[in-house]
């Protein structure tokens, strides 16, 4: 063969290759823009179902913190609801004082008297319902739950040990509201 027929064959070859290169490409670019778009649809879903997650979240966490201050501010409101009935008591105990004005002396007394061990005994009722306990007062002296206000020589009692009770100290369970006033002797 003769190198012009070679050239031209070569020549042939290579248009051949690049027609067929020209017409496989094209349906590999038709294939590349499929599959972006489908990626495109993907991320666009992947980012709209991130937005509704994430939006979904902050609302929980808007209503959970609405839930804790309400819970913070109506806290007390079951120790309160506890707290009308001594306070019933006493309005019922002033409200029969003014009808029983033609009553002897003694009598009024008496059934004021009454009223109020009624109403102590629905505050205590109330107290034991939350957890309100008094502090003890027998035995030795503890500053953590008592208030020493006074020291008394007593034969009776051991140095450092708890002799009256002056006022009551209160624990709401474990947790002190308010120590007990007591004097302690000192010998």
């Amino acid at each position: 063969m003769s190198e012009e027929k070679k050239e031209e064959l070569q020549t042939e070859e290579v248009q051949e290759t690049e027609t067929e290169v020209i017409t496989e490409e094209a349906p590999v670019e038709e294939t590349i823009e499929s599959v972006k778009a489908d990626l495109e649809a993907k991320l666009k879903e992947a980012e709209d179902k991130y937005l509704r997650v994430h939006a979904d979240f902050e609302n929980i966490k808007k209503r959970l913190e609405k839930e804790k201050y309400n819970a913070i501010d109506y806290a007390s409101e079951k120790f309160a609801k506890d707290l009308l009935a001594p306070i019933d008591t006493l309005e019922m105990a002033l409200a029969a004082e003014e009808a029983a004005a033609d009553l002897p002396a003694e009598e009024l007394l008496g059934k004021l008297k009454e009223g109020v061990e009624l109403t102590i005994k629905n505050f205590y009722t109330a107290f034991e319902k939350h957890d309100i306990t008094e502090v003890d007062t027998d035995g030795e002296f503890d500053p953590n739950f008592h208030d020493a206000v006074m020291q008394i020589d007593s034969p009776d009692h051991e140095d450092g040990h708890i002799v009256q009770r002056l006022q009551k100290g209160y624990k709401l369970k474990e947790r002190l509201l308010r120590p007990a006033m007591v004097s302690i002797c000192k010998k």
